[in-house]
This record gives structure tokens, C-alpha cells and sequence, in this order.
């Protein structure tokens, strides 16, 4: 259920309709409450009944359709309608506001873009709305935002859904660095090429018509990647802030997971836990690597073309042993 944020809680709230089916049961349960409430039994045109409250008013047509409006909406469907009435998980409000999420669709994330050690994970989740409502209960959300111990939770969360299809690809450092260290090398390019391959192996194993990326590059990268792979129908649309939608938010967290057991193995070979970002921490563990294993066994912990890497390496006088190209300069950029 969306929250008010606390920065807008003194703004004056909005005046927001609900719409929703209900069966002739759940109608006189509705009718009960509202007349319990002592509120006015009000005509309307068509109406099987209607009732006006202080913030927030009801009317439920023959045909089934509930139609509730005023500034206290939300708050009545929560504790009226879902939680006497129908007996629905809180979730009502952000079907509303967001129908597209409860759609079958597949989302698109990936994780360890940004770390020095451990490879990139691209990851696709497919779902439908019964998944969303249990993912949002369970606390599914931008991995970003959950330590690793709940995330390796939701991820196991998120793979034994039923009807649920999860697909992810990544390299190992060798063969990541290798690919890097190609002529005209980009990592943008590598991503897209795991995106679509991961989302072509989910379709084949459950078609939908649309997905969301979270945008990682202005340019239509894993489109075009898509068309290689002759999924031209398939409609692809990115943003940035996509693990907004519960399934780019799932396969946020499945990447995230991956790249997190990826890490752990990592680390068990190293002997220590290797540190996530690309910092003074982890640097300090790559010259710890390169004095315990030699230069050239960093490609198989770490990405090479990280700058990082460079001066570790250096700064070791070890160049000869593994040579790196010098990194471009810094661009300082001034207001």
C-alpha cells in the first residue's frame, strides 16, 4: 500500500476514486458497515445503495460495481472494504494507482556494475498480479535498500512462486575480463547482451507481450539485442527508478542474490570476505590478493578495467606480470 511520504504528511490530501467489483454477499457486508457507521443513505440513479460519510463517500451499483470517492479513500479501503468486506491483502490502493504493475509482464535489473570484485549479474523475473501481492507482503523491494541476508530470503521468496519464471546470466571474472579487454570493449554493450539473453531464455519458457528495464544507458542497447534475437514484437520500455514496479524490483533482488553467492565463493577461494563497492577498502584487499597470489590471479577475483585495478597493480611494480593499460584521465567537471 503507497505511503504518504513524512515531508508531504501537513499537504492537504487529494480527492481519489476506487473502483471494484464486489458480490452480492460482500454488497450487504459494505451496506452493513457504512450503516454502522451511521452514515446518510443518499439516492442515486441506478443504485443499489449509497452512503455519504465526512470525507469519503459509497455507491454500489446493481451490477456489482463499488464505486468509492472522497479524501479518506485509501483509508477506507484498507479497514472497510478489504479488511471486513472481502478479506483481500491491503494492496487495493496500489492496484489503482499502478494497474500496469499487476499486469503479466517481465522486469530487467542487474547488479555488481559498481564493484570491484565479483562479475555483473543481469536478471529477468516474470510474473503476473498474484505474485505482486505476495511480494509486496513479504517486503519485496529495490535490492538496494535490503542487507544480504533478507535478500538471499526474498530471492528463494521470489523463484518458488508459482507460475513465476526467473533467468539470469552473468560471466565468470576470467572470461569477463577477456571480453573486456577486447578493441572497443564496453561494459554497457556486454550488459545488454546478458539482458536479452536472460529475458529470450525466460520468454521461452513464458511468453509476455511487455517488460520494464531500469535504464542503465540512454541508448536502446538490449533492443537492439533483441532484434538480433528476433524478439522485434516484444515490447521493451526503460526508465530510470523502474524497481518502482515489484517485478523490476524482484529482479533487482535476484540479481542482487547471484551476485552475492558469486561473491561468497570469491571470497571462501581469497580467505576473506571481499568487500562490495570499489573503495579504499577493497582496494586494500586486491594489494593484499596480488602480494598473496601474484598479479595475474586479480582477473580472477576482480574487473581489470576498473581503474582500481591499474593502480593496485602498479603501485605493486607489477605491470610486467600483468599489463594493464593506463586508464583515461579523470574529467573534472566544473560548474
Amino acid at each position: 500500500m503507497a505511503r504518504t511520504p513524512d515531508s508531504d504528511a501537513e499537504a492537504p490530501k487529494k480527492i481519489t476514486t476506487y473502483t471494484l467489483k464486489l458480490d452480492d454477499g460482500q454488497m450487504e457486508k459494505l451496506r452493513a458497515a457504512c450503516a454502522a457507521k451511521h452514515w446518510e443513505g443518499v439516492e442515486v440513479p441506478y443504485a443499489r445503495f449509497a452512503f455519504k460519510g465526512p470525507k469519503v463517500n459509497v455507491t454500489a451499483y446493481t451490477s456489482g460495481k463499488v464505486v468509492v470517492a472522497g479524501k479518506e479513500t485509501e483509508d477506507f479501503v484498507q479497514n472497510v472494504i478489504e479488511a471486513e468486506v472481502t478479506g483481500a491483502p491491503k494492496l487495493g490502493y496500489d492496484e489503482v494507482l499502478h494497474p500496469d504493475w499487476y499486469e503479466p509482464h517481465a522486469g530487467l535489473d542487474e547488479s555488481g556494475k559498481g564493484d570491484l570484485f565479483g562479475p555483473v549479474v543481469a536478471a529477468t523475473v516474470i510474473a503476473d498480479g498474484d505474485a505482486v501481492r505476495t511480494w509486496l507482503q513479504a517486503g519485496v523491494r529495490d535490492s538496494k535498500t535490503v542487507v544480504d541476508t533478507q535478500i538471499l530470503k526474498l530471492d528463494e521468496l521470489i523463484r518458488d512462486t508459482p507460475g513465476v519464471v526467473v533467468e539470469t546470466t552473468y560471466c565468470g571474472m576470467p572470461k569477463y575480463n577477456e571480453l573486456m579487454a577486447k578493441p572497443y570493449a564496453s561494459l554497457n554493450r556486454l550488459l545488454a547482451w546478458q539482458h536479452a539473453t536472460a529475458l529470450a531464455e525466460a520468454l521461452k519458457k513464458k511468453w509476455v507481450p511487455r517488460g520494464l528495464l531500469d535504464q542503465f544507458s540512454k541508448e536502446p542497447l538490449v533492443q537492439r539485442e533483441l532484434k538480433k534475437k528476433g524478439l522485434e514484437r516484444f515490447d521493451l520500455a526503460m526508465r530510470t527508478k523502474a524497481e518502482e514496479d515489484p517485478v523490476v524490483a524482484a529482479a533487482s533482488i535476484v540479481a542482487r542474490a547471484e551476485f552475492v553467492r558469486c561473491l561468497q565463493e570469491l571470497s571462501r577461494r581469497f580467505g576473506a570476505r571481499l568487500q562490495k563497492g570499489a573503495g579504499a577498502q577493497a582496494k586494500a584487499q586486491a594489494a593484499e590478493l596480488v602480494r598473496k597470489l601474484g598479479a595475474r590471479a586479480l582477473g580472477d577475483f576482480a574487473k581489470l578495467h576498473f581503474r582500481t585495478s591499474y593502480e593496485v597493480v602498479a603501485e605493486a611494480g607489477k605491470l610486467d606480470e600483468l599489463p594493464l593499460p593506463v586508464p583515461k584521465e579523470k574529467t573534472e567537471w566544473r560548474r
